[in-house]
């Protein structure tokens, strides 16, 4: 029979492969935490919903027989990636992980480095006007500061209420280079917050605050397990393929 992988998935990169895999004479399947509604959905089985903390996952794993687990989650999703080590180690199934590279600092970057958004929030100044793209989730510590305004930028409504001086933009990237710069100027931004999440389709907002000379206040990823990461499937496939073949 051939070998089932399961994806922690909700990524472009999980996406891949998942359709990768199948091609390549896997079986995987994508759990999607079911953070966000109508999601892209990937080639296989999917499975939505979580699994009860690390020792949940680990039974799952034992249960299904797994033989291996890859890790394919957001850059961000701390959580995941840890209880996916724990769980791994738990059901001594292999554990790998697909993450995307970050993005590096270019010629004309104004970089502001923090190590999460509470720390981004105050690291604004008192009157900016910033275009904020870090998600739902952590949007509160913005919300507080009254001496800021400027765009939420985010797929989904937050929770909590938006003030006056923000407006709230619903948006699914990719998003453009000439749209981004045309969005900073007509809203007058003098600040742009984001996660160091990677990747291309997200990327164009750095690009137009290098031209603008729009200081970026940079969140960086916090630090995870260490497992063996691939920046490509082809690269993880082949380390698969070695690892579990007879």
């Amino acid at each position: 029979m051939p070998p089932r992988v399961l994806i922690l998935g909700g990524t472009g990169e999980a996406r891949r492969l998942a359709a990768e895999l199948l091609e390549a004479g896997f079986v995987p399947l994508t759990s999607l935490a079911g953070v966000t509604s109508a999601p892209a959905l990937p080639a296989g089985a999917i499975r939505s919903g979580g699994f009860g903390g690390a020792r949940g996952l680990a039974a799952f794993l034992q249960a299904e027989r797994f033989a291996a687990i890859v890790d394919a989650s957001h850059p961000f999703a701390a959580r995941i990636s840890q209880h996916a080590a724990i769980a791994a180690s738990t059901a001594a199934v292999p554990l790998l992980r697909l993450e995307r590279n970050p993005w590096l600092p270019q010629a004309g970057d104004r970089w502001i480095r923090v190590p999460d958004a509470p720390a981004a929030a105050a690291a604004l100044p008192v009157g900016a006007r910033a275009l904020v793209t870090i998600g739902r989730k952590e949007i509160a510590s913005f919300f507080d500061r009254g001496d800021v305004s400027g765009i939420a930028r985010m797929i989904e409504t937050p929770a909590c209420a938006v003030p006056e001086n923000w407006m709230l933009l619903l948006q699914r990237p990719p998003y453009l280079l000439e749209a981004e710069a045309a969005l900073m100027a007509g809203h007058r931004i003098s600040h742009l917050v984001t996660k160091n999440a990677g990747g291309h389709e997200t990327e164009a907002k750095l690009t137009a605050a290098r031209q603008a000379r729009i200081p970026v206040i940079m969140v960086e990823r916090p630090v995870k397990p260490g497992v063996p990461t691939f920046s490509t499937s082809g690269e993880l496939i082949a380390v698969l393929r070695g690892m579990l073949s007879p």
